[in-house]
Formats: C-alpha cells, structure tokens, sequence
C-alpha cells in the first residue's frame, strides 16, 4: 500500500529540510512525497533540487496554501493521503507504518492521531498536547476535530468528494474534515500516539484578529455544507484548546 505525503511549501529554507528528512528516514517501504512550492525566493527551492528524484515537487505562484494543497493531492498516487507543513516533522521513523497498518486493518476512509505542538527554537520543548480520542460523529458538535496533520485521508475520498476550497483562507483544512467526516459520514480510525510535531505559529492562531476571522470561517464551513451545528459549537472549538495547554 503506497502511501503519499503532500506538503505546500513556501519561502520554508529554515525547516524545510527537517521536514523531507523526516518523511525520507521513514521505515514504511512505499512512500510517495510530493512539495507544492509557491515560487520561494529564499533557497527553498535549491534545497527541493537537492534531493533529486527523492522527492516530487513544482514551484510556481499559487493563491495560497489551500491551491498549493491541491496541487499535490491532485499529484498524489496512493491509497492515503497524509498533509505536513513545512515546518512539521514526525516524531519518530515509524508513523507511516502504523498508518498504513491502520488502514490494512481497519479497512477505514481516514486514520489519525494525536499532535504535539512544540517551540520553534526547541522542538523537544511541548508547549501544547493536542489528544483526539475516538471518534464518534457527534464530537464535530461539540467543537471537536482531528489535528489536520495527523490526519490520512483515502485518494478515492478526495477523488469523489473532493479538494481543498479555495475561498478559506484558514479553515479550509476544518472544512475539509468536515465535510468527509460529518457529511458524509465517512469511517475514521484513530491511533492512539503522537503522529505529527508541529513547530508553533498556525496563521489562524497568530492573534485575536486572526482567531475571530477563523471562528467566522469555521461557521461558513457548515453553512456551505448545508449542516445546522448547534448553538455553542463554534464557541466551544476554540475553547476545546485551553485544554490541550493544560495536558501538555
């Protein structure tokens, strides 16, 4: 079972490395690693050239990380799918073999796990501990959702229910899981470890300002899909996170 990692990538010099490193140490003998690049300007792009036909990759402009995404799931070759950003890295050389096993096993549309998030300048430091727990279809009421990078989702999901939307400026990965998960009921199977570190510094949760255009877009993320959340969903995401800060 062939495996794909997509990453959107762009002016990333600092930590892209890291995170090629990461996927290529992998122990899982079949995995396919495609980078959409926005055009960098700061290196970036001598570091894709670099490993040579280790990796798959394009460097062009883009409208933004949602197109860049697509561009590589559109690329992508495998059963699963599985999305890490260009400053993300696995925690160990074993995720992508419990993946893939997860998915032998449990015959499921989507596998995911629990998520670190950890200080740039010391990724050994955690500074956040994002647990998912099971899942069942009522916790998306409840404000909950799976960290979008320790999420795999079947390439026959996006193939029938499609991409990333391009209008979302930073729900877009909510929307997603949404949309395959909630509306469309498709099955999930969780595995109970850290499968992704990512370095601090989420766009959606760089300010207040920030925050509250998120919480907006998470709202147009049901509308769109035509699913009525209820009352205090869209409050009680974001205050799902406080304790992800106390569990670290």
């Amino acid at each position: 079972m062939k495996i794909s990692i997509v990453t959107a990538a762009y002016n990333s010099a600092a930590t892209i490395k890291d995170t090629i490193d990461s996927v290529l140490s992998q122990d899982y003998p079949d995995i396919e690693y495609i980078l959409a690049d926005g055009g960098s300007k700061d290196g970036t792009v001598e570091i894709l050239k670099s490993y040579g036909d280790r990796i798959r990759w394009v460097s062009e402009k883009d409208s933004g990380i949602y197109e860049a995404m697509n561009k590589a799931v559109k690329m992508a070759t495998g059963h699963a799918v599985g999305v890490m950003g260009a400053d993300d890295f696995y925690p160990d050389n074993q995720v992508i073999s419990k993946v893939a096993k997860a998915f032998e096993d449990s015959k499921a549309d989507s596998v995911y796990g629990d998520l670190y998030y950890v200080e740039a300048e010391d990724s050994n430091k955690i500074v956040r501990n994002w647990k998912s727990g099971k899942y069942d279809h009522n916790r998306f009421l409840n404000g909950w959702m799976p960290p979008h990078t320790a999420f795999f989702l079947t390439k026959a999901a996006y193939d029938t229910y499609g991409l990333y939307d391009t209008s979302f400026r930073s729900a877009g990965d909510y929307e997603l899981m949404l949309r395959m998960l909630y509306r469309y009921k498709l099955s999930s199977y969780y595995i109970p470890e850290v499968l992704m570190k990512m370095r601090v510094g989420g766009k959606s949760n760089a300010s207040i300002k920030n925050r509250i255009k998120a919480n907006k877009e998470d709202r147009r993320a049901w509308e769109m899909n035509g699913i009525q959340p209820r009352w205090y969903t869209l409050y009680a995401k974001p205050l799902s996170k406080v304790f992800q800060w106390i569990l670290k």
